[in-house]
């Protein structure tokens, strides 16, 4: 799938605005995403904390469940911004993988500047998929 400069803009733009609800009380490390949908829609996401660290839930999980709960199943492209263009962790590689490792994924730092454009197979090699699990 290939972006114009248009909707990488308007995602990465997305994303930044959606830093601003990050819950982030313990690492201070606000993240926010906004994914591309088939239909056109786009979900954003924000990290959210919590004092027992393990149930703490990522911006590009949060984006990616708030889109499944809405019927939505295929997925174009999500933007992810930190403040220093830090990469989608190993959970949301695995959860973006199940959606469709040909998912643009834009990741940009806080002013707005993609720091690297590639895709979630890229992201995560021999990932995991569906077609592993026995019908």
């Amino acid at each position: 799938m290939t972006l114009n400069d248009e909707m990488r803009e308007k995602l990465v733009q997305l994303a930044i605005h959606a830093r601003h609800w990050a819950y982030v009380p313990y690492s201070h490390y606000a993240v926010g995403a906004a994914l591309l949908t088939a239909s056109d829609k786009i979900y954003d996401g924000v990290n959210i904390e919590n004092a027992a660290y393990p149930v703490t839930v990522c911006a590009e999980r949060t984006a990616v469940f708030k889109a499944v709960s809405e019927g939505e199943r295929d997925f174009k492209a999500i933007a992810v911004v930190t403040d220093n263009g830090g990469a989608p962790c190993g959970s949301c590689r695995q959860v973006l993988a199940e959606f469709g490792l040909d998912t643009v994924v834009l990741i940009a730092d806080a002013e707005g500047n993609i720091q690297q454009e590639t895709t979630v197979k890229e992201l995560l090699p021999g990932a995991f998929t569906p077609k592993f699990l026995g019908k």
